[in-house]
């Protein structure tokens, strides 16, 4: 067993600031910077829109850049909330910059009870199978049985799909990113191995085949924030509906990482399973929940999953994995 001192360092190591007591509060500012060529007649960038919720106020909002036009805007299909900027025949080089302030509570839930009741109308929509969650799959519903077998309630049931994507997946240090999110080719082709936006998405289709509401977030997990340069900071994980306590947050991925950090085997990493099980007092900026399949005004082609900026030049799609040709940081500023 990992030994209980071993544990607190590793947390303090993670997250100094919030086990202290607090979870720090600052300004946070998105810069998109699109490559353009002499001759580039259009450019479009969307960027997430991050709202207010129980767990973090959002405030002080500012948007600027050289862009033709700017709105704020929502697909009703994935529930995204996005910033929209065009340029059009732009002589500069195109810059779109979204400051605002953000504060935080604790999300960690520690009472979670099962009320053995029915899901409300308002969460049967993430029960569905999608072209991105595809929970109908013959494979995902084989594993959601044999995991869920003998279990009853919402509450083990979503433990045991919990358990089973620590057991069965594993962080890939060579993926791209926060990875495709794409749960069957992660299992098949990956052999379980990806990022957050793999492994998240596995337990999110493997709820919804065995019938648990359950939906992806998306959003930035910081360790300890310091001033500057946070954009390797984009991170996904879930939530599931339970009866009795509503949407509680769990992160498989986070225990994978932990577990690869720290050198763990699955017998010694019972403190990391506890602590990213029904949410954690880390700093998180959450971005979008679900946003799956969206569809961005202008945007040729639905997007698989909606965290990292997302930019179009001449009616191509700029690939937001290649720095080189799509430019964008995320800088953090401590609260003094």
């Amino acid at each position: 067993m990992m030994k209980k001192i071993g544990f607190i360092t590793a947390l303090l190591l993670l997250a100094t600031t919030a086990m202290a007591g607090t979870i720090p509060s600052g300004t946070l500012t998105f810069t998109i910077t699109p490559k353009i060529t002499e001759n580039t007649e259009t450019v479009t960038v969307w960027i997430p829109y991050p709202m207010s919720d129980a767990f973090q106020t959002i405030d002080k909002m500012d948007v600027s850049g050289n862009y033709s036009e700017s709105a704020v805007y929502r697909d009703p299909a994935s529930e995204a909330v996005y910033l929209y900027a065009n340029w059009q025949k732009p002589a500069k080089a195109p810059t779109c910059v979204m400051r605002f302030h953000i504060a935080q509570r604790d999300r960690r839930n520690t009472a979670i009870t099962d009320n053995g009741g029915a899901f409300p109308e308002l969460v049967q929509e993430y029960l569905k199978p999608t072209a991105f969650v595809p929970a109908d799959a013959p494979e995902m519903k084989a594993i959601a049985e044999k995991v869920t077998q003998g279990k009853t309630g919402t509450l083990e049931k979503a433990k045991a799909v919990y358990d089973w994507v620590v057991e069965n997946t594993f962080r890939d240090p060579a993926v791209k990113g926060c990875g495709l999110g794409q749960p069957l080719r992660t299992l098949n082709q990956c052999q379980g191995g990806g990022k957050c936006a793999d492994l998240s998405t596995v337990f999110v289709t493997l709820a919804r085949a065995a019938g648990i509401p359950a939906r992806d977030v998306y959003g930035l997990r910081l360790a300890t924030p310091k001033n500057g340069d946070v954009t390797s900071g984009f991170h996904c994980w879930a939530e599931f509906y339970l009866p009795g306590t509503g949407w509680v947050m769990v992160d498989p991925a986070d225990v994978r990482k932990m577990m690869l950090v720290h050198k763990l085997e699955l017998k010694d990493a019972g403190d990391w399973r506890k602590f990213f099980w029904g949410g954690d007092d880390l700093f998180r900026l959450l971005l979008e929940k679900n946003a799956r399949g969206a569809e961005l005004i202008g945007a040729p082609e639905k997007i698989n999953y909606f965290m990292y900026p997302a930019a179009q030049v001449d009616g191509k799609m700029l690939n937001y994995f290649d720095p080189a040709n799509f430019s964008y940081k995320v800088e953090f500023e401590l609260d003094k």
